[in-house]
């Protein structure tokens, strides 16, 4: 397509459900389904359009890979995978000399992704969906502090995504999990309601964002 993405949501899409993904050779990524039965767990899925346009939004895309590769390039790896975390943080005031301290906080954030994914496909497979949540919420918020894949960078009057994140905080009140959808900066976010909320918190979402911005898949 053009466009300097990744491969996590295409493959996503691809098989369905909830999945395991290890791209460790990119060319044939470790695939698993996770045994975990959704419709029990009480809650629903919910995608809601930020109102956010990706369009123009390549240069804030790409800066995620490339700061992290320059992160990598201080320990002569290609991939953050290889990079010994123990050693990163010895040597983290000559890495942020190099390359910045965004680059850093998303180095930061990969780290400790990796280490929630696996927490969440051990909680899914054990049919633990509150861990799974507790996971979900931390790695949304870690995206936006930390990996800063939510606000494009200098834009103060457009927020979309960020406000929309926010509003769905406001409303699950400590309840379920929500998280920017895909590679952020525009387009939609993911929410897992409670279904006993779920019909008043997508009134009070789409009240504050525009109507049909809310779609439940349950």
């Amino acid at each position: 397509y053009g466009k300097p993405c990744g491969l996590m949501d295409q493959t996503a899409c691809s098989v369905g459900n909830f999945i395991g993904i290890d791209f460790n050779d990119p060319k044939n990524p470790a695939v698993r389904k996770l045994d975990f039965d959704f419709a029990r767990s009480g809650h629903s899925v919910c995608v809601i359009d930020s109102g956010a346009n990706h369009a123009h939004l390549d240069s804030e895309y790409a800066s995620i890979t490339q700061e992290l590769k320059a992160v990598c390039r201080v320990f002569g790896k290609e991939y953050l995978r290889d990079v010994d975390e123990a050693e990163f943080y010895g040597r983290i005031s000559e890495v942020r000399k190099v390359t910045g301290d965004r680059a850093v906080l998303r180095a930061i954030h990969i780290f400790n992704e990796n280490k929630r994914v696996a927490i969440q496909s051990e909680a899914l497979d054990n049919g633990d969906f509150d861990t799974f949540l507790k996971y979900a919420s931390e790695s949304g918020k870690s995206s936006w502090r930390l990996l800063q894949n939510v606000i494009i960078c200098g834009e103060s009057e457009h927020q979309e995504v960020a406000l929309a994140l926010q509003l769905a905080w406001q409303f699950l009140d400590g309840r379920g999990a929500v998280r920017v959808n895909g590679g952020g900066f525009a387009g939609t976010i993911l929410a897992f309601v409670p279904n006993d909320i779920l019909d008043e918190f997508k009134i009070k979402m789409e009240k504050a964002l525009g109507g049909d911005r809310v779609w439940s898949l349950r």
